[in-house]
C-alpha cells in the first residue's frame, strides 16, 4: 500500500518532471471526473492534457481495449501485421484531408514530429526547418530544436545543430488598433519570410516549415486564416513542405476533426497524437502515399509504435467521436464557453485576453496595474480551483494563460459549473489583492 504522504520524499520519480502545482493523489477516473484517495470528485478540465477527448474511461474505449488484450498485446509492426492497425489507418483516412492518406505510427507527439521532419528532409534533400516562436513540438532533441514556447526547455542543450530558424507567430490580440488582423498578419509573415530568405537562409535550402495551427503550450493563440494561407502560398512558391503539428488540436478539439479542416488550409505532412486513443500512447506521422514512398525502406522504424491495444482504443475513439456528435459538441459548446468567459473577463481586472477555438480555451492572467503577464497569480487561482474541485492547467511563455480543455463529452451544465468555480477562484484572488471588497461578492 502506497503512503501518499511520503512518496515524494522517497525520490522514486525523477524531479525533472515538472510539478506545476501540488500533485493530486487519484485512485480512479470516470467521465468528466478524477476521484481522489479521500473519495472527493474533481471536475477535470484538462482531459489529461487534451488526450482524453472522449472523457475518462469511456465504456466503448474500455471494451475495445479489453477485447484486444484477449487477442494480441504487442506487434511489432516490423515483423507481423494485425487487424487493429489496418482498421485504424482506414478510419483515419475518413477524417483527415484527402491527400493525407498514408501513416507511420509511433508512441508520442514528439515521435510524430521527429518522423515528419525526417520525412521532409529525406524527400527534399534539404537541411533546414523553419518553426515559429511560442511553438511546442516536443522535448526529444530533434523536436526540441523546433520548440520555443519556453527557453528553459533548451537550456544547456545544443539543439538544432544550426539547422532551424524561428519566425514570430501571429498574435491577433497584438494587432495594431484599427487594422484588420487578417491583412496585417498575412503581410507580416510575408515580410518575415522575405527577411529570413534574404539574410539567413536561402529558400532552396529549407526542407519544411512547421507550425501548430493553434498554439498549445504557447498560450492557446488562434491565428488568422489569412496568415496560414500566406504560409501555404510561400511554401508552394519555393517547394517547401508544410508540416502541421496537430498533436493537441486534433480529434475534434477545435470543433472540427483537425484544425487544418477548420481553417481550410492543409499541410503536406501532419503529426497527430494526444486525442487519438483516449489516453493510450499512440501517434502518427501522416502524409500522402507519394511522399511516403520516397522515404527509404528501413530509414525509420519503431518497436512499440502502433501498438495493437492502442490502435484498438483509437478505432473506438473515432467511432465514439462520430456517433456521439462530439466534434460538433466541441464547436457549439466552445462558442458558448468563449462567450461566458468574455462575460467573466468584463467583471475582473486580473483577466487580460480571453481566446480560443472549440474546446481549446485560454484565459490570460495579468497584473492589473501594468497589464504584464502574471504567472504567480495564475498559480494562486489554479490552487484555489483545485480546492473547489476543479482541475485546470497553465500555458504561455510566463505561465500566464489558463488552459481550459474539458473532454468533448462535456455538457452545458458542467461547463457552467467549471466556469463558475473558476470565477469564484478569481474573485477570491482579487479580494486578496484588495481589488474587490468581500461584501460585494
Amino acid at each position: 500500500m502506497i503512503d501518499w504522504n511520503t512518496i515524494n520524499e522517497e525520490g522514486l520519480l525523477a524531479p525533472t518532471m515538472a510539478k506545476d502545482f501540488p500533485n493530486l493523489p487519484v485512485v480512479k477516473s470516470e467521465g468528466l471526473y478524477y476521484i481522489g484517495i479521500d473519495g472527493k470528485k474533481y471536475l477535470d478540465f484538462t482531459s489529461g492534457i487534451a488526450t482524453e477527448n472522449t472523457g475518462h474511461r469511456h465504456p466503448r474505449v474500455v471494451e475495445a481495449i479489453k477485447e484486444q488484450v484477449d487477442k494480441l498485446v504487442h506487434g511489432p509492426i516490423g515483423i507481423i501485421n494485425y487487424e487493429s492497425i489496418l482498421e485504424l489507418a482506414k478510419k483515419l483516412r475518413t477524417i483527415l484531408p484527402e491527400s493525407l492518406n498514408c501513416f507511420f505510427f509511433g508512441n508520442s507527439g514528439a515521435e510524430a514530429i521527429e518522423g515528419a521532419v525526417k520525412l521532409a528532409r529525406h524527400v527534399t534533400k534539404r537541411n533546414y526547418v523553419v518553426s515559429f516562436l511560442g511553438g511546442f513540438h516536443g522535448r526529444t532533441m530533434g523536436a526540441l530544436s523546433l520548440t520555443t514556447s519556453k527557453s528553459k526547455y533548451r537550456r544547456s542543450l545544443p539543439v538544432g545543430a544550426g539547422m532551424t530558424y524561428q519566425l514570430p507567430y501571429a498574435r491577433v490580440h497584438e494587432t495594431p488598433e484599427g487594422m484588420d488582423p487578417e491583412d496585417y498578419w498575412a503581410e507580416h509573415v510575408e515580410k518575415d519570410f522575405e527577411l529570413l530568405f534574404n539574410h539567413q537562409v536561402s529558400p532552396d535550402e529549407v526542407a519544411a516549415v512547421i507550425l501548430e495551427p493553434v498554439l498549445g503550450e504557447g498560450g492557446y493563440v488562434v491565428p488568422p486564416k489569412a496568415w496560414l494561407q500566406k504560409i501555404r502560398e510561400i511554401c508552394d512558391q519555393h517547394g517547401i513542405l508544410l508540416i502541421y503539428d496537430e498533436v493537441q488540436t486534433g480529434f475534434g478539439r477545435t470543433g472540427d476533426w483537425f484544425a487544418a479542416t477548420r481553417f481550410g488550409v492543409h499541410p503536406d505532412i501532419m503529426a497527430i497524437a494526444k486525442g487519438i486513443a483516449s489516453g493510450l500512447p499512440l501517434s502518427a506521422t501522416v502524409a500522402s502515399k507519394e511522399l511516403m514512398e520516397q522515404w527509404t525502406v528501413g530509414s525509420h522504424s519503431t518497436t512499440f509504435g502502433g501498438n495493437p491495444i492502442a490502435c484498438a482504443a483509437a478505432c473506438a475513439t473515432i467511432d465514439v467521436l462520430k456517433e456521439e456528435g462530439l466534434v460538433e459538441n466541441a464547436r457549439d459548446l466552445g462558442e458558448y464557453a468563449l462567450t461566458k468567459l468574455k462575460e467573466v473577463k468584463d467583471k475582473h481586472q486580473v483577466i487580460g485576453t480571453v481566446r480560443g477555438i472549440g474546446l481549446m480555451l485560454g484565459i490570460e492572467i495579468i497584473q492589473p496595474q501594468t497589464g504584464e503577464p502574471n504567472g504567480e497569480g495564475l498559480m494562486n487561482i489554479l490552487e484555489k480551483c483545485l480546492e473547489k474541485g476543479l482541475i485546470l492547467y497553465l500555458s504561455g511563455n510566463k505561465g500566464e494563460v489558463i488552459r481550459m480543455m474539458p473532454p468533448l463529452t462535456v455538457d452545458q451544465e458542467h461547463l457552467d459549473l467549471g466556469i463558475g468555480l473558476l470565477e469564484e477562484a478569481i474573485t477570491e484572488y482579487e479580494i486578496e489583492l484588495g481589488l474587490l471588497e468581500s461584501a460585494s461578492v
